[in-house]
């Protein structure tokens, strides 16, 4: 896949490896109360976007969950990137672990950019640079929604649960039990229509 843009995923305790990446674009997602990280001021010239939410899939009292008006934001940004290509544009997504909130937030990005890609190619692309993932599926449903994917993205989302479920068994008893169980099961009925 030849994306427009080159693309970073990573957590907070990466940033500072990036800083001379030469990058173009940056989707900042944070806690509600997570302070601005200083390494940005170190960063060069680029644009960036900064979202707070929760890594939740789900609303629940005493966090705030990814809405439909952050889809909204972070596919206006892309959009930016594509109408204004630059050239070596370089697109770097984090939030705290570089796991969860950016992967399905890249991924998202990529189908924006690519409409024509298979849900499985966009989410082996955000592997290829981070092969740890588990996207949260909150905003994969949303993002799915707003790109008029008709569930490509989700069902390939279910699909990386299974990957990862996989190569860590322990995630079942992690997290199946869990806030982020949903996720599990979707990953689990993968494994058992295969």
């Amino acid at each position: 896949m030849q994306l427009p843009f080159r693309i970073t995923v990573c957590g907070l305790d990466e940033l500072a490896v990036h800083r001379n990446a030469r990058v173009s674009h940056v989707l900042s997602i944070l806690d509600p109360e997570w302070p601005v990280p200083e390494v940005f001021g170190r960063f060069g010239e680029h644009r960036k976007l900064e979202l707070r939410f929760h890594d939740v899939i789900d609303e629940a009292p005493g966090s705030v969950a990814p809405g439909p008006a952050d889809v909204q934001q972070l596919l206006q940004f892309g959009g930016d990137l594509d109408r204004e290509p630059v050239t070596g544009a370089h697109l770097l997504v984090h939030c705290h672990a570089g796991v969860s909130r950016s992967s399905a937030s890249m991924a998202l990005l990529i189908a924006q950019a690519m409409p024509d890609r298979s849900g499985d190619a966009i989410f082996a692309e955000v592997l290829r640079v981070r092969p740890q993932i588990w996207p949260n599926l909150r905003i994969v449903e949303m993002g799915d929604r707003a790109l008029g994917r008709n569930g490509d993205l989700i069902a390939a989302a279910h699909r990386v649960y299974r990957l990862q479920i996989g190569k860590r068994p322990d995630f079942i008893d992690d997290y199946g039990s869990g806030p982020r169980g949903r996720e599990v099961a979707a990953g689990l009925a993968v494994l058992d229509a295969a």
